[in-house]
């Protein structure tokens, strides 16, 4: 096997959940070691990929994250009132 499918193997490997990336890497050495056609690149990847396909399991979609919890603080553009600051600059720089 190349350093590139070894490669290509561990990284898909790492989105997978760790009892099922030994799986997932003897399932694509194997799928890989059975192939009829000419290994090159782009077949590797895509070998490997559709094997990565049958052990991702998605994230559920009921969890909850900042954007959805409500965890995140408002904008003190929209909570608190204009300042006077940007006001008085535009005053002291008329009347010079």
């Amino acid at each position: 096997m190349s350093i590139d499918a070894e490669s290509l193997i561990a990284h898909l490997a790492n989105g997978l959940a760790p009892a099922d990336r030994v799986a997932f890497g003897q399932a694509a050495e194997n799928a890989l070691a059975t192939s009829p056609v000419c290994l090159g690149p782009g077949t590797i990847h895509r070998i490997v990929t559709s094997v990565w396909r049958t052990f991702f399991r998605p994230p559920r979609e009921d969890r909850s994250t900042t954007w959805t919890s409500g965890q995140k603080n408002p904008s003190k553009l929209i909570t608190e009132p204009p300042r006077d600051g940007h006001r008085r600059r535009r005053q002291f720089i008329a009347s010079s």
